[in-house]
């Protein structure tokens, strides 16, 4: 039954992937553990993103329906945490957004005045604009944003994170100074500061959203040996550009001076100086905004269609099922750009433009840390609970080699999850208290809302989806 219609190479997938998760925006994080954050990035890629990568594509090619992790966490631990963890996905993209458009911001001012990158009101008020014009673009469906994205993705966020890597090498060839050292000492963490940790979760952030392209897994020729491949392939590509990426930044910023989320304009622009071709940063700025408003573009719907397809099960308020002549969930849309709205203000109301950065990134990668420890348990259930469920690709060593997976993944996860909530000595301005009241109260609410509107949920809200798909059908 999985031989029909497969056209995805190996090579095919693996870019996929690599164009899903390569972000130069959350290299910056990395960077500020210099040397270091290559020990990071490295223990993270196998203890976190290569379960990812191996149990969202079980799942994806046993539970191909749409609704992804909706699907296969409702399968296995029942409608509350199904749903449960399709918000979690979306509502941890809609807190993640002013980050991403903070770092479009950021390069943009290096476009016309790199001072502008400071301006805490310039960064909110583009926030705003940008994400508005990104819901309204997306009112006319994916037609639009799809050929928008897939430019972007290439000329706005590979190459740069390419050329970054192509400069520092340059930069160390032709004998300039590194501001970080490559030793046996610097590349391990100081273990007797657990504060040394607490910037991890940005490094997984780095590492998250695989689970997004599994679900191309069900089309690639012989799973069982072709997507294994296609994985260590995309792995390869993707830890090296975040780890050269993230050296490349420490190699000419020292680490207390890297901002967040400027870091990668701002090396570039050392390197350019230094090569006396200034002009060059405000080309590559340009490039930069357009990949990270391209990445908007698609982002902006993507979480949506997962969390719209919770309607046809009934979890949806009717209020949120609407759809427009093009069939995109405009009341979704808009309440996505009323919450990006308010946290935009963030920005304003913390010290620094890298603390506001951080914070919103933290509470972002502790959201979704949450639903990948329901997808974890989700992927060792359904092993017993649907055992003869058929999967394309299977992970290997029968249920011992899940839970083997699955617990690398938990632990991982949990780890992540703890250390995320002490204030990181690498960023300054931050109050301790109001760090965990924020990191923790909005984690809690953000966890307790869908299970309110599950308490609230009325057998009206499914009747409705049927009647709109049939009458789309007419």
């Amino acid at each position: 039954m999985f031989q029909k219609g497969r056209s995805i190479n190996v090579f095919m997938l693996a870019m996929i992937n690599v164009a899903a998760l390569v972000n130069i925006a959350n290299i910056s994080v990395s960077a500020k553990y210099g040397f270091a954050s290559i020990f990071f990035i490295i223990v993270s890629s196998f203890g976190f993103f290569i379960p990812i990568a191996l149990i969202s594509a079980e799942l994806a090619t046993g539970w191909p329906q749409r609704g992804g992790v909706y699907i296969w966490v409702k399968e296995a631990l029942g409608d509350n945490f199904g749903f449960l963890a399709i918000w979690l996905q979306w509502i941890e993209n809609v807190i993640w957004y002013p980050t991403a458009l903070s770092f479009a911001a950021v390069s943009f001012a290096y476009i016309f005045d790199p001072t502008l990158a400071q301006n805490k009101t310039f960064i909110m008020i583009s926030i705003i604009v940008v994400f508005w014009l990104s819901t309204i673009v997306n009112f006319f469906g994916m037609t639009i944003s799809g050929w928008i994205s897939t430019i972007c993705a290439m000329f706005g966020t590979i190459l740069p994170g390419v050329l970054i890597i192509v400069l520092a090498g340059l930069w160390l060839l032709l004998g300039n100074p590194s501001q970080i050292v490559f030793s046996k000492k610097t590349f391990f963490p100081d273990f007797n500061s657990i504060s040394q940790f607490a910037l991890i979760s940005g490094v997984l952030m780095s590492l998250s959203g695989l689970e997004m392209s599994a679900v191309h897994a069900k089309e690639v020729k012989n799973p069982k040996k072709n997507y294994p491949i296609s994985i260590l392939i995309s792995a390869i590509i993707i830890i090296t550009i975040v780890s050269f990426g993230a050296l490349s930044i420490a190699i000419v910023i020292p680490s207390g001076n890297i901002e967040l989320p400027a870091g990668a304009i701002e090396a570039m622009a050392s390197f350019f100086r230094a090569y006396n071709f200034p002009k060059l940063t405000s080309v590559v700025a340009f490039f930069i905004t357009i990949g990270a408003l391209g990445m908007i573009s698609t982002w902006t719907i993507g979480p949506i269609k997962g969390m719209y397809a919770t309607a046809e099960h009934g979890d949806l308020p009717i209020v949120l099922q609407k759809l427009n002549k093009y069939q995109a969930p405009v009341n979704l849309l808009v309440l996505q750009a009323i919450i990006v709205t308010i946290l935009a203000f963030v920005f304003l109301l913390t010290p620094t433009i890298s603390s506001s950065y951080w914070i919103l990134l933290n509470l972002t990668a502790h959201l979704y840390q949450f639903m990948y420890i329901l997808m974890f348990i989700s992927a060792i259930v359904l092993r017993y609970k649907k055992p003869n469920v058929e999967r394309a690709y299977k992970i290997p060593f029968k249920n011992v080699g899940m839970w083997v997976v699955g617990s690398i993944g938990i632990i991982g996860t949990t780890f992540a999850l703890i250390v995320g909530y002490i204030p990181p000595t690498q960023i300054a301005g931050f109050n301790t208290l109001s760090y965990e009241i924020f990191l923790i109260g909005g984690t809690i609410i953000f966890l307790i809302i869908p299970f309110i509107i599950r308490y609230f949920r009325k057998p009206a809200w499914q009747i409705h989806h049927k009647k709109m798909k049939d009458e789309i059908k007419r």
